[in-house]
């Protein structure tokens, strides 16, 4: 391996560890810290501060940061030293006239300073131009990656809220038909009806009970998996907090928008791709220009058959001089570089255009499901009215003798699934929103 290639080498294992070792301290003090009210906005920014992948892509930020930093260093003035001291055991002899002559002392011993400047090098002209647009990309990076993470921590966020409102709905269900059982038995005991309605109300009431306990579970599941999303402290429990009200106004929507593909992180990155694509082409064009840098150096040359009078007397020699060196020919090298760089560069332009048609077929899908969601929301909540009133009747003439008690389960039954479903709707509606958002993109971090 080359030296230059073994100084970059080296330098990535250094800043490696040197970012790398504090992360155990850094995400024990993470796990620290917890949420007093975990609202959907506090729930996100928690995971946009603790979740691994955007950890990683901070420390990739400063990586490439000292990276740009190294490559830059080789503007500067190169100062090295470099010593030697050696003792020959046997000089180099030759026969000049018939008599054995040596060559040399017994002693040597030698030190350089010497002072290089690049003048003109593709590689460090290729960092020079492209800092910004690399500090550019990896920024980019970070932002698309918040932005995943917003919306899959948001679609779960409402997931868990769906499961809770089933489990408040068990809960008003289990009082409801709690009280029907009683009224029931009541009547049983009376004389006014027969043991079917009481057992039916048992059954119901079981059964009630019995899908509390199912969503509870189910619930467990789906908070572990947000707080996986999140990477929140193990052991410790979300307080969901909600406003139902807000979440209600928040589910509205423009839907006349057009999508901008310029406001799309992955367009960004796109062009952002473009740009050193670009710095690529003209590196491997300059590749026909000469490399000049400028050098010069003091060298110290110490001799002596004594060891002790060694450096008595110096004999130095110093230069300074201008280095070109011109590639003439490399069997068409040059040429096909520069041929497969302008190769993908149209390749990334052809990226561009089927990035721009996938961001219409993403909005109009998004939009769709919107939009088909928020019709079945809308039924759905007019179906709960039309369910409480409906119960609400034939308890009433279920008490007054009018109906029977299996109408009021199926009533019961009817009020819980309009209630269920409708959550469920609320809850996919304002999932949708987080895709037609992202579609257009409107969610920026």
């Amino acid at each position: 391996m080359d030296k230059p290639a073994g100084q970059f080498i080296k330098g990535i294992s250094l800043i490696t560890v040197v970012y790398l070792f504090p992360l155990p301290a850094g995400a024990q003090q993470n796990s620290d810290s917890l949420l007093q009210q975990a609202t959907l906005q506090n729930v996100v920014q928690y995971a946009i501060n603790h979740q691994p992948l955007i950890q990683q892509s901070l420390l990739d930020e400063q990586i490439t940061e000292t990276l740009i930093k190294s490559k830059l260093a080789d503007w500067y003035p190169q100062l090295d030293f470099k010593y030697n001291l050696q003792h020959n055991f046997q000089l180099q002899q030759a026969i000049i006239g018939g008599n054995v002559i040596k060559f040399g002392v017994d002693n040597t011993s030698n030190a350089q300073i010497a002072l290089s400047q690049n003048i003109f090098n593709r590689d460090v002209l290729l960092a020079s131009r492209t800092k910004d647009v690399v500090r550019e990309s990896v920024k980019q990076t970070t932002t698309a990656n918040k932005i995943d993470v917003a919306a899959n921590v948001s679609k779960a966020f409402y997931d868990v809220l769906a499961t809770m409102q089933q489990i408040k709905v068990a809960d008003e269900g289990i009082v409801r038909l709690d009280r029907s059982l009683k009224d029931a038995y009541a009547r049983y005991n009376s004389g006014i009806a027969d043991k079917t309605d009481y057992k039916r109300a048992t059954i119901a009431l079981n059964n009630s009970k019995a899908a509390k306990k199912a969503n509870e579970a189910i619930l467990k599941a789906k908070l572990q998996y947000l707080e996986s999303l999140i990477n929140y402290p193990a052991g410790n429990q979300l307080n969901i907090v909600y406003d139902s009200l807000q979440m209600e106004k928040e589910m509205m929507l423009d839907t006349l928008q057009n999508p901008d593909y310029t406001k799309r992180i992955e367009y960004q990155l796109l062009t952002t791709q473009k740009k050193l694509q670009e710095a690529d082409l003209k590196y491997n064009k300059w590749a026909y220009v000469p490399s000049v840098s400028a050098s010069g150096a003091y060298n110290f040359n110490y001799q002596n058959d004594a060891f002790s009078k060694l450096y008595n007397q110096n004999f130095p020699n110093s230069y300074a001089g201008i280095s070109l060196s011109v590639p003439i020919f490399q069997g068409g090298k040059r040429k096909f570089n520069i041929q497969q760089q302008e190769l993908k560069l149209k390749r990334i332009d052809w990226d561009i255009i089927n990035l721009r048609q996938n961001i219409r077929a993403q909005y109009a899908q998004a939009l769709a499901a919107y939009k088909s969601n928020f019709a079945n929301y809308q039924a759905l909540k007019e179906n709960v009215d039309l369910a409480k009133e409906v119960y609400d009747i034939i308890q009433l003439q279920y008490k007054a003798g009018v109906k029977t008690y299996l109408e009021v389960v199926a009533a019961e039954t009817d009020l819980n699934t309009a209630k269920i479903n409708y959550y469920n709707a609320l809850y996919e509606l304002l999932a949708s929103r987080i895709d037609v958002e992202k579609s257009l993109g409107q969610i920026n971090y």
